[in-house]
């Protein structure tokens, strides 16, 4: 095969596919000032993919441990909670409204109802202690929220301070609460509300760490989300001509079966929302939701409802193959195996694709800002290039690599990754200042250090931002510091990733006691545990002897920090 082929192929078939069919005919659109390339055709709102349970009726939607809704039930259900929200809790076009809850049927549900009638949804994530709770409804300025009860808990703090109104959903042993379900005892010809929505109106508010220390409300659009779910659609079909799709969903017996997703991400991470629930509606899928991540579980599930999609952090697509061969099972109906939310290591690759050989394995990179947009590669072309992130979405992305001054490096160099399309955030929530440095003139940079080889393949070597990915979770180093100087033992400290074999990062810290002072590892983690989520919680702290390292700034030397603490780990388990 002669070099860049496959890079020729690919793009005669993006050629192909956005000139013969009119779902994907594209057009130049100026929006807020910039001019992006765009789909022409499709649906325009999160209120028209909602439409699109018409076309699905009786099959299977939603499975949620004993509970499953059909499409009919969704359309009918989600009707009915749009018209409450507009009714008993006054909710207008552009209001915010949170949900803070875990994984359950009522996410999707308020979710569409709340695009569906103009509202955001402001997605805020269910770990968070009280005190992260209360800085994202401060900054919200949400006053509505729905949550299960354990996170309702969360709230009583400051609710009565910032005056929220707060709905209970699901009780404490994850039943439906039923002053909530209440309402579907409405008849079922109830209408959608009417509501005036635009393509280019925000949907919702989702929260991401930055490194500034504080989490940034990423303001999200119709279009925007909309675009990469026509996106995603826009690859299968590039695939299919290529011949890069996975088997047909024809089971042991002949039969063909319903295409189904199972959700193993939290909803509120857009890696949770846009292909488990928007994709799902478009195509018809069936989408099983995992309440909490259980491999077994999760291997019985697939076995169960016939799941064809698994995805995930890359960690858990190894969970899952061992706890599938520890209980025997093969995983036949699965045709896709794909991760995000950390780059999936080199050997993973070649494992999983032995361990399910009728699946395509597959990785991805998208961020909340992009609105999940972005570079993926599957099947035999991961498995050659496994350590790449992959090749960009066709057909509305451009991509740059830039040095430090903005000018675009040399194929094969490294420098920070630009992104512009028009599935890029808005802008941050309340702040001007980090919108305008990260989004310029519609290029988001990324903060992501990666390099393009020659037939387009993308590789993140690093990250420029001060950041841990822990599981597909964003930690902010500056975070985790300030809750470190919390404790007044603590002089000076450095937060930084170290590798976990499971989750790819964990947070690592270095301190430097105040002279005399004497406190353990174990009585820091407890000092910060009320501060910041477990989650963020350093895994392992070592205790420097003086002053902390610096470089000729006077700025603590966090590299050379962490090669030291990790070399000296590395000798005591040697010895």
């Amino acid at each position: 095969m002669m070099v860049n082929s496959v890079k020729q192929a690919f793009n005669n078939a993006v050629e192909v596919v956005a000139t013969s069919e009119a779902l994907f005919e594209l057009e130049q659109r100026e929006i807020r000032g910039v001019e992006f390339t765009t789909f022409r055709n499709g649906p325009k709102t999160l209120r028209d993919i909602l439409e699109f349970c018409k076309n699905h009726q009786d099959a299977d939607f939603i499975v949620y441990e004993n509970e499953r809704y059909s499409y009919a039930d969704f359309y009918r259900i989600t009707s009915l909670v749009a018209l409450r929200l507009t009714q008993h809790y006054g909710v207008k076009q552009g209001d915010r409204v949170a949900l803070v809850m875990r994984n359950s049927p009522e996410y999707p549900i308020l979710f569409m109802a709340l695009a569906s009638i103009g509202a955001l949804a402001v997605c805020m994530n269910s770990w968070w202690t009280s005190e992260e709770l209360e800085y994202g409804f401060t900054d919200s300025a949400a006053k509505l929220v729905f949550a299960d009860a354990g996170q309702a808990k969360k709230l009583v703090p400051f609710a009565g301070r910032l005056g929220l109104q707060s709905v209970v959903v699901r009780g404490e042993a994850g039943e439906r609460d039923a002053d909530f379900w209440r309402l579907i005892g409405v008849p079922s010809d109830v209408q959608l509300p009417s509501a005036d929505v635009e393509p280019d109106d925000d949907f919702a508010i989702m929260y991401t760490s930055g490194s500034s220390g504080f989490p940034k409300g990423v303001v999200l659009t119709h279009r925007g989300a909309i675009s990469t779910i026509q996106s995603w659609l826009f690859g299968l079909k590039v695939s299919a001509r290529l011949g890069w799709s996975p088997a047909p969903m024809i089971d042991k017996n002949g039969e063909s079966f319903q295409p189904c997703s199972l959700v193993t991400v939290p909803f509120f991470h857009v890696s949770g929302t846009h292909p488990g629930i928007l994709m799902s509606i478009w195509l018809g899928m069936k989408m099983v939701i995992c309440h909490k991540w259980d491999p077994e579980k999760a291997v019985a599930l697939i076995e169960r409802e016939q799941v064809t999609r698994f995805a995930g952090v890359p960690t858990m697509s190894m969970e899952l193959i061992n706890a599938a061969v520890s209980m025997g099972v093969t995983l036949d109906s699965i045709r896709n195996i794909d991760a995000g939310g950390a780059g999936r290591p080199v050997d993973q690759v070649a494992t999983i694709a032995k361990a399910v050989p009728h699946a395509l394995v597959g990785t991805g990179w998208g961020m909340t800002e992009t609105n999940g947009m972005g570079i993926g590669l599957r099947g035999e072309e991961f498995l050659a290039n496994p350590g790449v992130a992959g090749r960009l979405q066709a057909p509305l992305p451009q991509i740059k690599i830039v040095d430090e001054n903005g000018r675009e490096v040399a194929t094969g160099k490294v420098g920070e990754l630009v992104f512009k399309c028009v599935s890029n955030m808005r802008c941050y929530l309340n702040q001007p200042e980090a919108t305008a440095d990260v989004l310029r003139s519609g290029w988001l940079y990324t903060g992501d250090m990666a390099f393009i080889d020659d037939d387009d393949l993308v590789t993140i070597v690093d990250r420029k931002k001060d950041m841990i990915i822990r599981g597909g979770e964003n930690i902010s180093c500056a975070e985790v510091h300030a809750a470190l100087h919390a404790h007044p033992s603590v002089l000076e400290a450095a937060v930084f990733s170290i590798p976990d074999e499971r989750l790819g990062e964990a947070v690592g810290a270095c301190v430097y006691l105040r002279d005399d002072d004497t406190v353990s590892e174990a009585e820091l983690v407890q000092a910060m545990a009320p501060l910041i989520a477990r989650y963020k919680l350093p895994s392992k702290i070592w205790f420097h002897e003086g002053q902390l390292p610096r470089v000729g700034t006077e700025k603590i030397d966090k590299l050379a920090l962490r090669n030291k603490c990790l070399n000296l780990s590395l000798d005591k388990s040697d010895g």
